[in-house]
């Protein structure tokens, strides 16, 4: 008899703090529901829209980088012709 007292106070005992985390949880959760998070967000929109306007602007700018016609570069001290064109004379 003893035994099934024990059990029932510690299965009231559970159950009690069971209750009462899951009402800290639904207080936690409607106080974090109703907060302003208005300026968090655009925060993070601004930051967001940051980050895209430097991404569009590396990609655009090696979208022209490989697009471009191939630049003359000095090799070893002469200048590179592209296969068809005279030489220059300087």
């Amino acid at each position: 008899m003893v035994h099934m007292l024990i059990f029932l106070v510690g299965l009231i005992f559970l159950l009690l703090g069971v209750l009462a985390g899951g009402a800290l949880c639904v207080r936690y959760l409607r106080q974090e529901i109703a907060a302003d998070i208005g300026p968090k967000l655009r925060r993070m929109q601004s930051q967001l829209d940051s980050i895209a306007a430097d991404l569009n602007l590396a990609v655009a700018t090696r979208h022209a980088e490989l697009s471009a016609p191939p630049a003359e570069t000095p090799v070893d001290g002469y200048r590179y012709q592209p296969a068809g064109n005279p030489p220059r004379q300087s």
